[in-house]
């Protein structure tokens, strides 16, 4: 008979690798798209695009040459630390165990791609291999800055932030618990009406629950809020917050109605439920290459993970 996991338990990780995987630094480096389109796919079309100097690929031989440059710094100065290092690619999806330390070396994504590779015990470090075209917010280095930054990441000098992350299940099973950013909930088509009944539930209260029509919603910790949260109307969360912040994306008002539940918190010990009433509907987390699919009738839940995300150098930023 199939066991069924419990829904706080959390979701089962793939297998460690045998090899490497106990190293005392693990390096996750972006893919650039110069490498993935011109140098592994031969692309006919960004080939040509590069030979007419198209401004869609302006950036795109630079901003590589500028993350080659930063991954081969970074290799030097680990070794002139002396620290043992594994260094893969971001597509590397294997669990990052025994790792005193974790540094990413691309953008924003890249953190984001790795830090779901990463328990509450292990702290993270970003270094953003191309300031000119990568926002870096969740980057403490820069291109340039590369060993200084290693070694007071090593000595334990830098600054550590803890990163709330939001738990997600979907029927009572767990899908992630290590969601950084946000969560999108919506239609599997971009054209199409969302329609689900939404339900806040804070400890120790009443839940609250209304039937929405939208474009869908967005749900993260305050580490996304400054992203995808803001620009659909939330508001930037400190840092430091433990607080979900939730945001329906182009609400229908019917005429004469008025909607209560247009963007809210959860707080500690909260929880958001949503009951799809869509026959293709997803659930996206942290970007667009973690998708479920939900369907008629399937309840999510998202709540405050027990596992934050320790980032270092991590600077508070005003907005």
């Amino acid at each position: 008979m199939k066991t069924r996991r419990r829904a706080d338990s959390p979701p089962p990780a793939p297998r460690a690798r045998d090899a490497g995987a106990f190293a005392d630094v693990v390096v996750i480096q972006k893919r650039t798209s110069y490498r993935r389109f011109v140098l592994e796919k031969r692309d006919r079309t960004v080939q040509g695009l590069l030979r007419d100097r198209s401004p869609a690929v302006r950036t795109l031989r630079s901003s590589h040459d500028d993350h080659e440059a930063t991954c081969d710094a970074v290799a030097d100065a680990l070794r002139e630390l002396g620290v043992t290092a594994e260094i893969r690619s971001v597509d590397d999806e294997a669990p990052i165990v025994g790792a005193r330390l974790v540094v990413t070396v691309g953008g924003d994504g890249t953190l984001l791609a790795a830090s779901h590779l990463v328990g509450s015990g292990v702290p993270i470090v970003g270094i953003n291999s191309s300031p000119t075209s990568s926002v870096g917010f969740f980057c403490a280095g820069r291109k340039g800055s590369e060993r200084a930054l290693l070694s007071a990441a090593l000595s334990q000098t830098l600054k550590q932030v803890h990163l709330t992350r939001m738990w997600v299940e979907r029927n009572g099973v767990a899908l992630s618990a290590r969601v950084l950013n946000e969560a999108l909930f919506c239609h599997a088509s971009p054209a199409a009406t969302s329609r689900y009944i939404l339900r806040l539930r804070a400890s120790g209260r009443r839940a609250v629950e209304e039937e929405q029509r939208s474009s869908g919603l967005w749900i993260g910790p305050a580490a996304g809020s400054t992203a995808a949260q803001r620009s659909a109307g939330g508001r930037v969360l400190p840092l430091g917050s433990p607080d979900l912040q939730f945001v329906v994306r182009e609400p229908y008002t019917p005429l004469g109605k008025t909607l209560a539940m247009r963007k809210g918190l959860v707080a500690p010990g909260g929880r958001l439920e949503l009951v799809n009433k869509m026959h293709e509907a997803k659930i996206f987390l942290d970007g667009q290459t973690r998708v479920f699919d939900v369907r008629y009738g399937d309840e999510i839940v998202m709540r405050a993970s027990p596992e934050p995300l320790t980032v270092l150098g991590l600077v508070r930023r005003k907005w």
